[in-house]
C-alpha cells in the first residue's frame, strides 16, 4: 500500500483570463475563443488529475479566487523563467518528503488518468519519465530526486526542449522511460475538432 508522501502530482496552470491565454492560438481564432479553448484544457487537466491517486499540487500564475482548484494544494509559481519555476516546484515537492513527483502542464487534450498512472508506476523503476509533446517540448516528466541540470540551458517553448532534455539525461546516465508522444494545443489545427 502507498503512502500519501509516495505520489506527488503537480499541476501548472495559468488563471484563465481574457488576453492572457493561449496566445498563439488566439493570434487566429481571437482572445474570446482562445479563452474557451483554455477552459476547456483547464477543465480536462482538472479530471484527470483528480482521479489520479496521489497528493495533488496546483501551481498557478497568479492567485485565484474560485473553487476550480478545490481538492488541491494551492501554490504559486516562483522564478524568472519556466525552468526555474519548474525546479522550485519540484524543490518544494522533495522538500515536503514526496518520493516519486511528476509535472504536468495544462495544454495537453490526450492526457488521461492511465497515462499518470503509468508514469508513476515506471517511475519505480526509472530515474525519469518524460512524455513528449508533438511541438518538440514535453507533456509530463517525473523524477525521484531533484536533477536540477534538466531545468538549465534550455530555450523554453521552443522545439527543442525534448530534445535537450533527452541529451541530459543520457549525458548523466541516467535510466528513463518515455512515455507515449502526445500533442499540445498551441495552434488551431491541434485544437480537438469536438472543442470547435
Amino acid at each position: 500500500m502507498e503512502t500519501n508522501l509516495e505520489r506527488g502530482l503537480i499541476i501548472f496552470a495559468r488563471k484563465p483570463v481574457l488576453g492572457k491565454v493561449k496566445t498563439r492560438l488566439a493570434a487566429t481564432i481571437g482572445d474570446e475563443k482562445a479563452l474557451d479553448i483554455y477552459k476547456k484544457l483547464l477543465a480536462h487537466t482538472n479530471g484527470v488529475a483528480n482521479a489520479v491517486c496521489c497528493e495533488r499540487f496546483a501551481f498557478l500564475t497568479e492567485k485565484d479566487e474560485d473553487n476550480f482548484w478545490k481538492g488541491f494544494s494551492y501554490e504559486l509559481q516562483t522564478g524568472a523563467c519556466l525552468g526555474d519555476r519548474m525546479q522550485a516546484a519540484f524543490n518544494l515537492l522533495f522538500a515536503k518528503g514526496f518520493e516519486r513527483c511528476i509535472i504536468i502542464g495544462s495544454d495537453c487534450p490526450g492526457l488521461t488518468t492511465e497515462f499518470i498512472d503509468s508514469a508513476f508506476y515506471n517511475l519505480k523503476s526509472n530515474d525519469i519519465v518524460i512524455g513528449e509533446a508533438t511541438d518538440g517540448g514535453y507533456y509530463l516528466l517525473g523524477m525521484k530526486k531533484l536533477h536540477s541540470y534538466l531545468f538549465k540551458n534550455k530555450n523554453w517553448s521552443t522545439e527543442t526542449v525534448f530534445t535537450e532534455t533527452l541529451k541530459d539525461i543520457k549525458q548523466h546516465g541516467i535510466t528513463y522511460h518515455r512515455m507515449p508522444v502526445l500533442n499540445d494545443v498551441d495552434e488551431e489545427k491541434d485544437i480537438p475538432p469536438e472543442w470547435i
